[in-house]
Formats: structure tokens, sequence, C-alpha cells
């Protein structure tokens, strides 16, 4: 079963073109992954310094290879200092 991934980032005031150059690092190597289907990063209009990865893995497998790899550590490392809050969810169809 796929399994989908929202994630949102708020940006330390003064850090947000900063958080934004190492978010955009992770988006070729991850979707580069076997397991990514979809790996999209968004920035908010009506909030700066909001930004939001929308993800959809092939399977929690894939979830967990992703999160083990050496840039997903990096990035959780070089923006460890630059985030006010990070939320992820990870999201099912409601029938």
């Amino acid at each position: 079963m796929t399994v989908t991934i929202k994630a949102f980032l708020q940006a330390e005031p003064g850090k947000e073109e900063a958080l934004k150059t190492e978010l955009k690092k992770a988006l070729a190597p991850s979707r580069a992954e076997a397991g990514c289907l979809e790996y999209v990063l968004y920035e908010s209009e009506a909030q700066d310094g909001v930004f939001i990865f929308s993800e959809q893995w092939k399977d929690e497998e894939a979830v967990q290879q992703h999160i083990q790899t050496e840039h997903y550590q990096a990035y959780r490392e070089n923006t460890e200092n630059l985030v006010v809050s990070r939320e992820v969810y990870k999201l099912k169809p409601v029938e």
C-alpha cells in the first residue's frame, strides 16, 4: 500500500532562504530513490518561511529506506538550527 506524507516546516525568522536552500538539496536524490512516487517541495504564498514536502512512497519499506539515506540524514542535520517547528503527517484516505 502506498504511503502519503506531508511535512510542514516553519523557518526560524531570518533563516527562510537558508532553509529553502537546504530543503531543495533533498529533492533530486529523494526523487531518484526506487520507492519514491512523488517528492515535491512547496512554499506557502500566505505565510513567509513555511515549506511543505508532499511525498508519496511505494510502501512503508520505501519510507524506512528513505529515512536511512545519507541525503535524508544530511537534510535533518543541516536544517536542525533553521526551523522553529517541523510537523510530519502520514495520511490515509477517508472512505
